[in-house]
C-alpha cells in the first residue's frame, strides 16, 4: 500500500485571510485605482470622447492656471463647504445631546426619523425641496403669505440660491451625523461625569469640558468626511438651480460635468479632477494637523 502523504504544517499554508483581502484588493484597484490613474493620465491629452486622444502635455494645466471661471468655482465650493460642514456638526451633536439625555423618550424612534432622510436618494429629495422653494406654489412663500410676509424667490436670488442648497444638504445628510455623535457619546465613561458632578459641573460645564474634548476623534471623522463630501457635492446643485442664478451655485464638480459633457472636452475635465483632488488632499491634510495633537492628548 502506498504511503499516506502527511498534511503540511498549518503554519506553511496561505492564511485563508489573504483569500479574503485578494478579493478586495481586485475590487479596489479594478474600480478605484485604475480609473484614477486613467483620469490623471487622460489630463494630459485632449479627448472628445470619439476621435483619437491627443497629447497636450501641460497645456491643460496651463488653461486651467488662467482659467477665472474654474476659480469662481472652486471658491464657490469652498464657501459651499465652510456653511454646511459646520452646521451639520453644530447640528448634528446638539440633536445627539438631546437624544443621549436619560429623560429622552421614543430615542430608537427619533434615531429612525433622522436617519430617514440619509437613506432617501439625494435626487428625490432635491426635487421634493425644489418644489417647497418655488416662489408662486412652493409651501413656504405660501404660508408666508398668509402670515402677511411675501417671500423671496429662494433658488432664483443669488444671495438665497447657495444658501438652500446647503439647506437641503445639511437636512439630508443630518442623520448620519447624528448617528455617528450618538455612537461617540456611548463611548464616553460615565465616570468622568460623575467626577464633573461632584466638582459642582452644571450640564454646560460638562458638555464643554468632558464632553467635547473626548469627541475629539468623532468631530475630526465627520469633519473630514463633510469637507470631502463638499467638494462631490452635484446633484442638489443640478436638480435645484443648475448651477445658477448669475452662476453663484455653480460649484467644481457641476463645472467639470459642463466640461465634460456639454463641451466634450474630457481631458480638461480630467484636469479640473486632478484640481479637486489635490483641494480635498490640501484640506485634509490641514484639519488632520489641526485636529492631530487634540485627539493624542487623549491618549
Amino acid at each position: 500500500m502506498r504511503a499516506r502523504r502527511k498534511s503540511a504544517p498549518r503554519g506553511r499554508g496561505r492564511p485563508p485571510a489573504y483569500d479574503f483581502i485578494a478579493g478586495a484588493l481586485v475590487l479596489i484597484v479594478c474600480f478605484h485605482l485604475a480609473p484614477c490613474l486613467w483620469g490623471i493620465s487622460l489630463s494630459f491629452f485632449r479627448y472628445d470622447g470619439i476621435g483619437e486622444a491627443q497629447w497636450a502635455g501641460l497645456d491643460n494645466y496651463r488653461r486651467l492656471a488662467t482659467d477665472a471661471t474654474a476659480a469662481a468655482a472652486l471658491w464657490i465650493t469652498l464657501k459651499y463647504a465652510l456653511l454646511a460642514v459646520p452646521a451639520s456638526l453644530v447640528l448634528g451633536l446638539l440633536i445627539a445631546l438631546v437624544l443621549d439625555e436619560r429623560w429622552f423618550r421614543g430615542k430608537t424612534l427619533a434615531r429612525t426619523l433622522f436617519f430617514t432622510p440619509h437613506a432617501v436618494s439625494l435626487v428625490a429629495v432635491a426635487f421634493v425641496w425644489e418644489w417647497i422653494l418655488n416662489p408662486k406654489f412652493g409651501i413656504i412663500n405660501t404660508t408666508l403669505e398668509q402670515l402677511g410676509v411675501t417671500g423671496p424667490p429662494w433658488l432664483s436670488d443669488p444671495q438665497w440660491a447657495l444658501p438652500c442648497v446647503v439647506m437641503v444638504q445639511v437636512w439630508h445628510g443630518l442623520g448620519f451625523s447624528v448617528i455617528v455623535f450618538l455612537a461617540g457619546l456611548q463611548g464616553v465613561p460615565e465616570v468622568y461625569y460623575e467626577a464633573s458632578r461632584l466638582d459642582g459641573a452644571s450640564r454646560a460645564q460638562q458638555v464643554r469640558s468632558v464632553t467635547l474634548p473626548l469627541l475629539m476623534p468623532t468631530v475630526m471623522f465627520l469633519s473630514i468626511m463633510g469637507f470631502i463630501g463638499a467638494f462631490q457635492v452635484f446633484q442638489s446643485v443640478f436638480m435645484m438651480t443648475g448651477g445658477g442664478p448669475a452662476d453663484a451655485t455653480r460649484v467644481i464638480v457641476y463645472y467639470l460635468w459642463q466640461v465634460a459633457f456639454e463641451r466634450i472636452e474630457f481631458g480638461y475635465a480630467s484636469t479640473i479632477a486632478v484640481l479637486i483632488f489635490g483641494a480635498v488632499l490640501l484640506l485634509t491634510l490641514l484639519q488632520w494637523r489641526f485636529y492631530r495633537e487634540r485627539v493624542e492628548a487623549l491618549t
